[in-house]
């Protein structure tokens, strides 16, 4: 039975019947994916990157390694630095503790803002200075805790400097000759939220001297904060002094006027004591009834504008007045009695006239009352107007008496209250004067150590895991940027489906190359022939060259793959209607046109198809290497030569190889006159003569780049093959070549993407298919 293999081109699926010879039973062998002809650039943009760099991940992965490396000797050329950490808990410093009864000078409000104040001393150069020399007269140790009067005299030493013993200069020159060189560090104050608790941390590279400089800065820390409320404490009372001096000389002056201006005035005791309130009542009651005055007559202003409008009816007169509303009553009446008569009787009807005269005086008589109630609303508004304007005047008058009798008592209030203040004030400085006092004056600090810096046993820089993982971070972020950017400078085809999308043309096939097809086929190996690898360093499937891969390693992968590219070209047409003189060329040189050739004229063979490969490569031939021929007479001398093309027999014309039904006609001899061979009659005629031989004539020309060989050559093949190499033929070279032939009126088959390396498993992978010598 005959067996065959799948051979896809776009939709369409076509069994093309495979040589079984040397081929044994129930072998697994692996069959190429045929990728659709769709743009190779999916919309999927970040799955694209991802296969991208899943393609280079080795390079990636240098990267990677180098940052790794570069960060660790980075990291273990650093020096070790260790951090000592204190705590100090702030003891409510802004919450209102006085000096004097006064609020202290560095008090707020606002503890998050007193807290950060706090920091600022902490980070001050000032209290550095301070430390430093605390450290250096103990030679770099720890000097211990100082105990309170330690402090305290510290804090008198710098309010009160006279008291101080000044060091002789001879000393001074001494103490700073025996300077000692203390070792580097760094403090940082770290806060935590609306907590109290401050963290001093010191970074140094000697453990012991981190340790003392955070707890003798946390001691310094709390004696500079003694000495600077003990200076406050001293500028206040300095401040009350003066102040209290100054207030018994304004109290004593404002006493004497106050008296002066009591004789001067002839102010009498009975004004003092507030007797004249009598012209003041009467003046607020004048007050109290002009007010209501007014608000009567702005009511009865109201009522009288309301009832001279046309609204007379919502006056309050009217409407509570009871005989209006029973003439309206009557009137209503009337109206519906004489509407009642008036639609059954006429106008002369006497009860017609009745009715309207009796509704003619009830309307007068209404109106008459209304008017009444009119004029008694403007003789009341009119009287309170008068009424008003009496009070007015009354008010008037009274207030000019009470302004006379007062203007004599408001300079002497104004002293009087002068002598008060100044007494009270007076009292309350000589109050707190008395009350002032070294043991009273000075507060407690608010500032308490809560852990004490012990010292480090290990560093604490440099993180050596946190370098080496921003290393290998940053080498992956670049590993990534080169390839990126190398890929996007790379403008060759690379991957199946590119050809079909920027060509428009159908990609008939895909090679892979040799090691990577070795590396893709995880099936089950012992089942396949064995890896050998060749002269040139090359890996193939039992054979030394990949150019006679389908003949020698018909189950290899890259057998496969050009039998699936043969199918590819057989199934546009049928195996009848195919085209029978096709030519192969590529772009530039090393791109595979010759192994091609030689491998689908196996394909070909392998199908009981007599096919013959013409080497129309008059410059460099190589098919004759491939089939171990010799190639002292070929092509060039069938051009040159005057024999008969049609009488000569086949066999005179070709070479047979190694394998049934393959024949090839070597290039020959080279020659300088090519063009002028490929362009005469006979090349016509020799084309015409080999399509009568044989089923299929595979011709091999040069590449197109820089020789036109295959463009003169592809008017005489019934279609033509470009062969591209992965990474190495580009978009712009390939379209070129492509639009050359198409504008030369040659039919172009398709493409071959040859050497392709599929790493992308995902988009472009293998499937696995298992055929035997039986129909099982």
């Amino acid at each position: 039975m005959g067996v065959y293999h799948s051979a896809n081109d776009s939709s369409q699926r076509q069994l093309v019947p495979a040589s079984t010879a040397n081929v044994p039973a129930r072998v697994m062998y692996l069959e190429p994916y045929d990728p659709p002809a769709a743009p190779a650039v999916s919309t999927s943009g970040l799955y694209e990157f991802w296969q991208l760099l899943l393609s280079r991940k080795w390079l990636i992965l240098a990267f990677a390694a180098l940052g790794v490396g570069l960060a660790t000797l980075w990291s273990l050329r650093q020096t070790p630095i260790y951090l000592a950490r204190i705590s100090l808990e702030m003891q409510d410093g802004a919450g209102g503790n006085t000096v004097l009864g006064l609020r202290e000078v560095n008090a707020s409000d606002n503890s998050d803002a007193w807290v950060q104040t706090q920091v600022k001393i902490l980070q001050s150069v000032s209290l550095r200075r301070r430390v430093l020399q605390k450290l250096r007269e103990n030679g770099g140790k720890d000097p211990g805790p100082s105990s309170f009067a330690s402090q305290s005299g510290a804090a008198l030493a710098t309010a009160l400097p006279a008291l101080t013993p000044r060091k002789d200069p001879g000393q001074a020159a001494n103490a700073a000759s025996m300077v000692t060189v203390l070792p580097p560090a760094t403090s940082t104050i770290r806060t935590f939220g609306a907590a109290r608790i401050m963290e001093i941390q010191v970074e140094s590279p000697d453990p012991k001297f981190a340790a003392a400089f955070a707890n003798t800065m946390a001691r310094e820390y709390i004696d500079s904060n003694l000495e600077a409320r003990w200076g406050a404490a001293q500028r206040t009372s300095d401040w009350l002094n003066k102040q209290l001096l100054d207030m018994r000389a304004k109290l004593e002056q404002s006493e004497a006027q106050l008296q002066n201006y009591s004789k001067n005035s002839g102010m009498v005791l009975a004004n003092e004591q507030g007797q004249d309130n009598v012209a003041q009542d009467k003046l607020r009651q004048l007050q109290t009834e002009l007010g209501r005055a007014e608000a009567e007559r702005v009511a009865k202003q109201s009522i009288y504008e309301v009832a001279t409008s046309a609204a007379v009816d919502t006056v309050p007169q009217v409407i509570d007045d009871g005989r209006l509303s029973g003439y309206q009553t009557k009137i209503a009446e009337l109206k519906r009695e004489l509407a009642e008569k008036s639609a059954a009787l006429t106008a002369a009807h006497p009860t017609v006239i009745r009715l309207q005269a009796q509704l003619n005086e009830m309307e007068a008589t209404l109106k008459r009352e209304r008017d009444n109630v009119i004029s008694r609303i403007r003789n009341d508004y009119d009287a309170s107007v008068r009424r008003e304007k009496m009070l007015a005047e009354a008010y008037r008058k009274q207030m000019a008496v009470v302004t006379d009798n007062s203007t004599k008592s408001i300079y002497y209030g104004i002293l009087k209250r002068e002598v008060e203040t100044n007494r009270r004030l007076y009292e309350e400085l000589l109050q707190k004067m008395k009350e002032v006092g070294i043991g009273s004056a000075l507060p407690g600090s608010t500032v308490r150590i809560l852990d004490p810096a012990d010292v480090p046993m290990a560093p604490y820089k440099p993180n050596h895991i946190s370098n080496m993982a921003i290393g290998l971070a940053l080498g992956l972020i670049l590993g990534c940027l080169v390839v990126f950017t190398s890929d996007q400078v790379n403008h060759s085809l690379k991957a199946p489906g590119e050809a079909s999308y920027y060509l428009k043309l159908p990609e008939l096939g895909v090679i892979p190359s040799n090691q990577a097809a070795a590396r893709s086929a995880k099936i089950d190996e012992k089942n396949l022939m064995p890896l050998k690898e060749g002269a040139n360093g090359a890996w193939s499937a039992g054979s030394d060259s990949v150019e006679l891969v389908t003949w020698r390693d018909r189950p290899s992968v890259v057998a496969e793959s050009y039998r699936s590219t043969l199918a590819s070209i057989l199934a546009a047409k049928g195996l009848k209607d195919r085209p029978r003189v096709i030519l192969i060329t590529s772009v530039d040189r090393g791109e595979g046109k010759s192994t091609t050739v030689s491998n689908l004229g196996i394909a070909l063979a392998e199908i009981n198809q007599r096919v013959l490969l013409l080497d129309a490569d008059l410059r460099k031939p190589h098919l004759h290497k491939i089939f171990n021929l010799p190639n002292a007479w070929g092509l060039s001398n069938l051009l040159r030569e005057r024999i008969s093309l049609k009488d000569s027999p086949i066999e005179a014309l070709v070479k047979p190889t190694d394998i049934e039904n393959l024949y090839v006609l070597p290039s020959g001899p080279g020659t300088l006159s090519i063009a002028n061979l490929l362009y005469s009659n006979r090349m016509a005629e020799l084309i015409e003569r080999l399509k009568d031989e044989f089923d299929t004539v595979i011709i091999d020309t040069p590449p197109m780049l820089y020789l036109s060989d295959a463009r003169v050559l592809g008017r005489l093949a019934e279609g033509a093959i470009l062969v591209l190499r992965a990474g190495k033929t580009t978009r712009d070279a390939a379209l070129h070549a492509k639009q050359r032939l198409v504008d030369d009126g040659i039919n172009v088959l398709g493409t071959v993407l040859n050497d392709w390396n599929p790493k992308d498993r995902n988009r472009y992978g293998y499937y696995r298919y298992n055929y035997s010598s039986d129909n099982t």
